[in-house]
């Protein structure tokens, strides 16, 4: 073998960078398009999804005002019936919250937890060993785990000096 052969041997095939430089930057063009393209059909898809479940809500809560509405419309019924009447609608709408996994916090009677509770008068009593919630000024309701609005109850406290802890005594 001559000293040709052997160079040809050994010599790269001449790369076109410039052409290469093209090509990658047409297939990140074309990247940066379909990931663009894929996001706002996410966005799309994902506001059609909130409107659908929306929707589906503003019906079952429509059917609770219309029988609201026709209950305020019989007013020629005498109040026990008229009551009666409330009183269902008020069973079908928190039958709704519940399907929809919106639950009342539970108060009168538990342990005062600032978490889920908002005291609006507290006062000291001889009856609890240990800040206690003795009634319910508004409801309070958590949506699965989280609370959507804190019940906002009275609370009764122990008397100073009685908590158990030995001062005052």
């Amino acid at each position: 073998m001559n000293e040709t052969d052997r160079e040809e041997e050994t010599a790269q095939p001449e790369v076109d960078y410039k052409r290469l430089a093209e090509e990658n930057w047409d297939r990140f063009l074309r990247a940066r398009a379909e990931m663009e393209n894929y996001r706002k059909r996410v966005e799309r898809d994902m506001a059609a999804s909130i409107r659908r479940g929306k929707a589906e809500f503003i019906l079952k809560i429509l059917e609770v005002s219309d029988n609201l509405k026709r209950a305020v419309s019989n007013s020629g019924v005498d109040a026990e019936r008229l009551a009666e009447g409330v009183r269902m609608i008020e069973r079908q709408l928190d039958k709704v919250l519940a399907e929809e996994g919106v639950m009342a916090v539970e108060t009168v009677g538990k342990p005062f937890d600032p978490l889920y509770h908002e005291a609006v008068a507290v006062f000291e009593s001889d009856a609890v060993e240990a800040e206690t919630v003795t009634d319910e000024i508004q409801k309070g309701y958590t949506y699965g785990d989280e609370l959507l609005r804190p019940a906002k109850v009275r609370v009764a406290r122990p008397v100073a000096g009685r908590s158990g802890d030995g001062e005052g005594e």
